[in-house]
């Protein structure tokens, strides 16, 4: 394992990050404490020192487990929780991004880690109605308490980031130095604002949902490469079958035949591309494991790299259009009225 810097900050993280959505059964899907230990130390001994919790994952029992699990060694471990999602349907303020829900989510978040203070909190989700002058104020002040030492911001329009560091960087606040978005094969809309803004102001870019929930594992094709086949989705993954289109199912099997070619699981060629993306952004994935064998294949993916040329084939088999403004201003019929005849001649280092 090696480390990167979070974003424009010190601080070293683990090139992989550790996801816990599924320390705790009580979503459906999780595993129980003995299992969840395993999981943690297998990563922990690989050298991975990051972590990736939230308040509302398995309502409150993921934070509980990461608690105990890095008692021992709190100091060892870069522990990233979030706030936002709401924890009481019934109460108005008990979600959202405004300062009162933020308060009360980091005690009580605290409370569930045994810890002092949270390493990197993120904005779980944008709510589109707290200002933003007020969510960056409130989490400056949490740092400022040392209660927080670092902030990020999850699943949030790339415009609204770039205006809070933006205010943030005029009024001497805590600026968020890490982006949690959803990227892999299937899913890769977020090249056409969020990473190039990550890159842009220097922000470590956490993806969830790297293996597409399983669906870039193969398991919904037939024959692990053939046509899809959406009897295979569980009731547990009905939101895998909206995803099997042709889009999809192409980065599938291009994703599997890869895997048989290299000696590989599918899931480490799905993470490794992703890993792999380091020119369009400093990118830490996050393991999603439900169990230790998972975890262990997830973390075959450090073993070797796949070639330019199967990074090439993987990003055939799933082309994204930019779309407006960039396939405009990138166009030939464009590009002269900009520049004239002088692009060639001009060396861009941005």
């Amino acid at each position: 394992m090696r480390y990167k810097l979070l974003g424009k900050s010190g601080l070293r993280i683990s090139e992989l990050c550790l996801g816990t959505m599924t320390f705790g059964k009580e979503w459906g899907f999780g595993e129980g404490k003995d299992e969840c230990r395993k999981i943690f130390e297998a990563f922990a001994k690989a050298g991975g020192n990051f972590i990736d919790t939230a308040n509302k994952y398995t309502e409150g029992t993921s934070e509980k487990f990461v608690g105990e699990f890095i008692a021992a060694e709190r100091e060892r471990f870069v522990v990233a929780t979030k706030f936002t999602l709401c924890m009481n349907p019934t109460d108005p303020n008990a979600g959202g991004n405004h300062r009162k829900n933020l308060v009360q989510s980091v005690e009580a978040s605290l409370r569930r880690l045994k810890s002092d203070y949270i390493d990197l909190l993120w904005v779980h989700a944008w709510d589109g109605m707290t200002p933003v002058e007020e969510i960056m104020r409130a989490l400056d002040d949490q740092v400022r308490a040392g209660r927080i030492l670092y902030v990020g911001i999850s699943d949030a329009p790339a415009w609204r980031v770039s205006q809070a560091n933006t205010l943030a960087e005029l009024k001497g606040w805590s600026p968020f130095v890490g982006l949690q978005i959803k990227y892999n094969l299937a899913e890769r809309t977020a090249e056409r604002d969020l990473l190039p803004m990550a890159q842009a102001l220097d922000l470590a870019v956490t993806p969830w949902g790297v293996i597409g929930g399983g669906l870039l594992s193969g398991k919904y094709l037939d024959g692990g490469g053939g046509a899809a086949s959406a009897d295979k989705v569980d009731s547990k993954r009905e939101n895998i079958a909206e995803q099997l289109d042709d889009h999809s199912i192409a980065a599938a099997r291009e994703v599997v035949a890869i895997a048989k070619e290299a000696g590989k699981t599918p899931s480490q060629i799905a993470l490794n591309w992703v890993r792999q993306q380091q020119e369009k952004a400093l990118i830490i994935p996050i393991l999603g494991a439900r169990t230790l064998p998972q975890l262990q294949d997830n973390l075959g993916c450090l073993d070797f790299e796949l070639s330019r040329e199967q990074l090439d084939r993987l990003s055939a088999a799933s082309p994204i259009a930019l779309g407006f403004p960039h396939d405009f201003l990138g166009s030939e019929a464009v590009r002269p009225y900009i520049f004239g005849e002088m692009e060639p001649s001009i060396d861009n280092h941005h």
